[in-house]
């Protein structure tokens, strides 16, 4: 089981190593992709499963400047508009429960234009 995890982690670090080029902007197809397993964390709470955490982590590697949080932001919010369910206080805290700080608050009020 240990080796399996361990393979999916290489898959997911290998993915993000060719998808992330320089002078390549993200995509919201890059960022849903990423936070599509955070789904049942984020309309039931609790505590969030592995991949969803493994996503937070590529969103991250995927968003190294400042043009890439603000634009990655957009596609979260766009994204999060589509489902009523999604709880706001589990989006916040969704980077700090996977030990991840990735500079993109994760809120439906988040100005965007200010993320440094």
């Amino acid at each position: 089981m240990k080796g399996g995890v361990v393979i999916a982690v290489m898959v997911v670090v290998a993915t993000v190593a060719v998808m992330v080029q320089p002078g390549y902007a993200v995509t919201c197809g890059q960022v849903e992709t990423s936070l599509a397993p955070c789904m049942p964390y984020l309309t039931g709470g609790g505590n969030p499963a592995a991949p969803c955490c493994n996503g937070v982590q590529n969103l991250k590697l995927l968003t190294p400047t400042t043009t890439d949080r603000r634009d990655a932001c957009r596609c979260v919010k766009a994204a999060a508009s589509k489902f009523q369910n999604i709880k706001e206080d589990a989006a916040s805290a969704l980077p700090t429960k996977c030990g991840v700080q990735i500079g993109i608050p994760i809120s439906m009020t988040t100005n965007c234009d200010q993320i440094q």
